[in-house]
């Protein structure tokens, strides 16, 4: 008697089921690939300007304000100010360093605005610390609140995981980044009184400078 055998079906489902695992694996690689691009062109768009960079202005570094309670941006600063603008950074209000620092850009201010630049403290701290601190030490410029940290951290000066580095930012009416760079409080005015040498000379004039 011949055995009869009983042909396997064809096993069609594990091929419909790989298929069906290359597409939910196709699907994860492809949103990743999406993503980084995306967070590719995120930092680019949001990295730290340097000196020569032409800025956007409009929306850069978000809305701060003033020790007075004014709300404002980089861009409406700019706007307002005859030739550009000069922010120096301070960890802390009343603090020596901070205060050292604060002293000095006060005694040159003149010299500092000589050329239509606008002065301009800048820290993390509260209207009213920042109110106070101006009030006790004389300051002739505003100080900006940014409490946060949003224009800090766009020009590269916000510590991790939170706080402010000392430095030194200027930009002009177009928008083109004539300083930025940290440092105590003797380097910070010094660069900026340099910038106002060097403009002032290609204007012709140097007004004086308080030592």
């Amino acid at each position: 008697m011949v055995e009869l055998r009983k042909r396997k079906a064809p096993n069609q489902p594990p091929v419909a089921e790989k298929r069906t695992r290359k597409s939910q694996q196709s699907t994860p690689v492809s949103t990743r690939a999406a993503q980084e691009k995306e967070s590719i062109s995120i930092s680019s768009s949001n990295r730290v300007p340097k000196v020569g960079d032409k800025i956007i202005l409009d929306k850069f570094g978000g809305e701060i304000e003033s020790n007075d309670g004014l709300k404002t941006t980089l861009n409406k600063l700019v706007d307002e100010s005859k030739t550009g603008v000069v922010l120096f950074t301070y960890p802390r209000a009343s603090t020596p360093g901070c205060t050292k620092q604060a002293c000095m850009f006060r005694d040159n201010y003149d010299y500092l605005t000589s050329t239509g630049f606008s002065i301009y403290g800048l820290s993390a701290d509260s209207p009213k610390a920042n109110t106070t601190f101006r009030t006790k030490q004389s300051l002739p410029y505003p100080l900006l609140c940014d409490t946060a940290s949003t224009l800090i951290a766009a020009l590269g000066l916000k510590k991790t995981p939170k706080g402010t580095v000392r430095g030194i930012f200027a930009i002009d009416k177009e928008g083109k980044v004539l300083l930025l760079q940290a440092g105590g409080p003797d380097t910070t005015i010094e660069l900026a009184r340099q910038m106002i040498a060097r403009i002032s000379s290609d204007k012709g004039s140097e007004p004086g400078a308080v030592a």
